[in-house]
């Protein structure tokens, strides 16, 4: 391998590195200063042999979404109760028009009649179902840009399911 190959493939390296840190710290940012909303859940139970005890999340939202109307990707814009659960939202392609108070949360449009508007799988312990089965709530935190990271499910009286 001569001088130059070396070169490349470190760079490549320090490209990838630089990449990841990015993403994790991206990912940290929106952790600590993110908006909490809590997206009522219509959970479905399965299990799975390979990857273990997970529950596949559908967000009650994205039922209430006209699939035939809306765009390939987009934003939902809602406003929060004080608990932080959903009071009202509609759906637009871009960013703007945006209000004061109201939030933004991505989505993306399946080919099989589903949005997705944040994490569909909310991955657990083997042997915890149980502890997740009354789950009503999934708590997403969300940036200025509609970016969202799956925080938690919450029960009913909106507590931390842990």
């Amino acid at each position: 391998m001569n001088r130059l190959q070396k070169i490349v493939i470190l760079a490549n390296l320090v490209l990838i590195l630089v990449l990841f840190s990015n993403s994790v710290v991206e990912k940290e940012q929106l952790l600590e200063d993110g908006q909490l909303i809590l997206l009522e859940l219509a959970p479905v139970d399965p299990r799975s042999l390979i990857q273990g005890d997970y529950m596949r999340l559908r967000y009650g939202i994205s039922g209430d979404i006209d699939y035939d109307k809306t765009s390939k990707t987009g934003f939902c814009v809602v406003t929060l109760h004080s608990d932080n659960t959903i009071d009202q939202f509609r759906v637009q392609r871009k960013k703007l028009p945006l209000n004061p108070e109201e939030f933004l949360i991505n989505y993306t449009k399946k080919s099989w009649n589903n949005i997705n508007i944040g994490a569909e799988s909310y991955f657990f312990q083997e042997g915890e179902g149980e502890k997740y089965e009354n789950a009503k709530y999934g708590g997403v935190k969300v940036d200025g840009n509609g970016n969202s990271l799956l925080i938690g499910l919450y029960d009913e009286d909106k507590n931390l399911i842990e």
